[in-house]
């Protein structure tokens, strides 16, 4: 008769171990589900659209931020910290840090299941203009959890064209105040197809107001390039076989005309008519002219409304 009970006291024992180690086992068993779920709750995926990128041009990260938390969240700013940055270091490894000390960002609003992109230009938020390669990884804070979720780390690297034609002009103001722009016309070479880059910069400060591709260019078509009584730069191209490119570009880097020609029985040319004024010849217009009026500011505060190629 002692056996058996002997043998309850010891399963009883067991059972109150067994009881024990569970409950110093449930909270670690708890924190490495909710670890596991909060990673899975934001997921950040990062992309540019390519590898090389000319100085001074912009250089647009696509940012897709997808929401599996179940729930509808926001993301905003919160306890000093920005929802939305970018760890970026240099060729050297080096860290670039944000030229205005913080990127703001409006509050997004993501829906359970939804998947938003965002497009963010980094030339006018972080010093990427320095010839040589750049590692990029985004990071998203997500408040509630008072949680960082990062993307994976993407490269590109920053070059310069060769320049193929420039003019340095006068700003007309009125007040003499000696304030000049020189433009420039610049080709790089891609592994499939050569494009054709305008920068707008004074250089006696320093200041890069704009550099973008004009699209792609046929390498053995010199392009025309004039200057109006405004002193504003009016560019023609041959973008592909009869097919033509015309640009009109003012002081500040701002793209004010953009038009398609094609050549009909008589080439595309830029002629100067009467005032000073330049005008295109030939051909027949393809598509129509694209104004602006917005101006450019200085590239250190935003980009110009710039056509970006892919």
């Amino acid at each position: 008769m002692t056996r058996p009970i002997r043998h309850r006291v010891i399963c009883s024992r067991r059972r109150r171990n067994c009881r024990g180690n569970l409950r110093h086992l449930l909270p670690l068993l708890l924190v490495f589900v909710l670890a596991g779920m909060a990673d899975a709750q934001v997921q950040v995926d990062l992309k540019f659209k390519r590898l090389q990128y000319i100085a001074y041009e912009p250089v647009v990260a696509t940012l897709a931020i997808t929401n599996l938390a179940g729930r509808d969240i926001e993301l905003h700013d919160a306890d000093g910290q920005s929802w939305l940055g970018f760890e970026i270091t240099g060729s050297e490894e080096q860290p670039i840090g944000p030229l205005n000390g913080t990127n703001r960002e409006p509050p997004l609003r993501i829906q359970a299941g939804q998947r938003v992109t965002r497009q963010i230009n980094l030339t006018p938020l972080y010093p990427v203009h320095e010839y040589g390669g750049y590692h990029v990884r985004a990071n998203i804070y997500f408040a509630d959890l008072q949680k960082f979720f990062y993307s994976g780390t993407r490269v590109f690297e920053v070059t310069d064209a060769r320049p193929i034609w420039q003019q340095t002009v006068g700003v007309p103001d009125g007040g003499g105040s000696g304030d000049v722009r020189t433009y420039s016309l610049m080709t790089n070479r891609f592994p499939d197809h050569t494009s054709l880059y305008v920068r707008v910069q004074d250089k006696d400060t320093g200041i890069v107001y704009a550099t973008y591709s004009l699209g792609r260019t046929i390498s053995f078509e010199q392009p025309q390039a004039e200057i109006d009584r405004a002193n504003q730069l009016h560019v023609l191209h041959c973008a592909a076989p009869r097919a033509w490119s015309y640009a009109r570009v003012g002081l500040n880097g701002e793209l004010l005309e953009h038009t398609s020609f094609m050549e009909t029985k008589t080439r595309p040319h830029l002629v100067h008519s009467g005032g000073g004024e330049v005008a295109v010849r030939g051909g027949m217009v393809e598509a129509p002219a694209q104004s602006s009026g917005n101006k450019a500011p200085k590239l250190s505060a935003r980009p110009p409304g710039a056509p970006i190629e892919d």
